[in-house]
């Protein structure tokens, strides 16, 4: 009969994937003696129903689907806590896991067309022997998960709106540092995190980081808005992706928008409510700053989807006294930014915009580590994947390949949307 195990989960640049598996062995044991070779790992991605799932590979191959189970790659393993916290000694084992993309350490998969978490199941074998206070350990077999956690999902708290027409679910943050009334982020998610679970809204993609202390430090802390669309943000009402530039959600997330700051009255500053997202989300950025265009600080729209072709001139006046960045890959073919944003920030320079920026990327290059080992060229995600530069931070160029620059000092995307207030 096997033992426990607890995994503990971490919002990556490329979604939610188990990053270390927490072994009891109980009894006590020094960092010497512990290594990545003393366990195998073996796991299975299944249904809430524990069926097998049978999932893509690649995303160049999204149609060829195989049975989601393997090895995973134990890169490294100590002593620990009952938290994963390395020690010198003590009597538990954390393995650190090898993240790849599409893998069985990753939590979310869209089987069903739209993300939503999975059961990741482990088995972990005990291969070679492990001396301790108490003896040697040898052949211990943990294949029971009593806890999966993810700490960074943990202080965000759900809702759903009031809005009988058409209530939303939503996932959010309040800050936990700052006095007075703080901003706003609201972030819209990209078309596979519709659905009924709001974590998928914010923990999907990497969302929490602007929970996070360094994102929180630039605007003094923040409020944090992830609202969850059941289908897309880009659903006219025909449940098809179209061209029309139309969202049968519009009215119901302003409703959401408007009953969620009227709830933090008190808190919210309204001259500082941001609007972002990535995708579908951030087409319907674009369609809520038309929409609304004296509502917002500032806009963020990520690879945004939506077509230049159906935004009027008058709305392109209309908008171009707010400030906005926006952020897209040259190489993102599924939203193709000559069609999208490229036309859109141009003809708003030409209408005489003073205050908007694109960081427009030539890829997405995996700049934290995630996917690359020591000594490789950068892992390069799929192009359309140019979120992950924003929610890291990393626009700090404009279009025209030089800092953005406001009051003498260069800005990040973060830097410069905290700086922003409504007219």
């Amino acid at each position: 009969m096997g033992k426990y195990y607890d995994a503990i989960t971490e919002v990556t640049d490329f979604g939610p994937f188990v990053k270390k598996l927490v072994l009891p062995v109980n009894s006590n044991v020094k960092a010497a003696a512990v290594r990545p070779e003393c366990f195998n790992v073996y796991g299975e991605r299944m249904d809430a129903e524990g069926n097998l799932l049978m999932l893509p590979l690649s995303w160049s191959e999204m149609d060829k689907k195989v049975p989601s189970k393997g090895y995973c790659a134990v890169k490294d393993a100590y002593p620990s806590d009952s938290n994963g916290e390395r020690k010198e000694e003590g009597a538990f084992v954390t393995l650190e896991l090898k993240n790849r993309p599409l893998d069985v350490t990753s939590r979310i998969a869209a089987p069903n067309g739209m993300n939503e978490f999975v059961i990741c199941d482990y088995r972990i074998t005990q291969i070679a022997e492990i001396p301790s206070e108490q003896g040697a350990l040898s052949g211990l077999v943990f294949d029971k998960c009593a806890n999966n956690r993810m700490k960074e999902a943990q202080p965000f708290l759900h809702g759903i709106s009031s809005y009988k027409e058409l209530p939303l679910k939503y996932g959010y943050f309040v800050p936990q540092t700052g006095n007075g009334r703080r901003p706003l982020l609201i972030w819209l998610h990209g078309g596979g995190e519709g659905g009924q679970d709001p974590t998928i809204a914010y923990a999907g993609n990497k969302v929490v980081s602007l929970a996070g202390d360094d994102i929180q430090a630039k605007f003094g802390g923040a409020f944090v808005l992830a609202p969850q669309a059941p289908t897309f943000w880009l659903d006219d009402g025909s449940g098809q992706y179209g061209r029309t530039g139309k969202s049968m959600y519009g009215k119901a997330l302003k409703a959401l928008i408007d009953e969620f700051v009227a709830k933090n009255d008190a808190a919210i500053d309204r001259d500082r409510i941001y609007i972002g997202g990535c995708s579908n989300g951030g087409f319907m950025t674009m369609r809520m700053i038309l929409d609304y265009p004296e509502y917002f600080a500032a806009a963020y729209p990520v690879c945004e989807a939506l077509y230049d072709e159906t935004i009027g001139d008058a709305q392109l006046e209309a908008i171009k006294h707010l400030p906005i960045w926006f952020t897209h890959s040259k190489d993102d073919s599924i939203v193709k930014p000559d069609e999208t944003a490229v036309p859109t920030y141009e003809r708003l320079i030409e209408a005489g915009a003073k205050n908007a920026h694109f960081s427009l990327f030539d890829q997405v290059a995996d700049l934290h580590g995630l996917f690359t080992e020591d000594g490789e060229e950068p892992y390069v995600y799929n192009g359309h994947f140019s979120w992950i530069h924003a929610l890291n931070d990393d626009c700090r160029l404009d279009y025209d390949g030089k800092p953005v620059v406001e009051n003498g000092k260069e800005m990040t995307l973060m830097d410069w949307l905290a700086q922003q207030r409504k007219r």
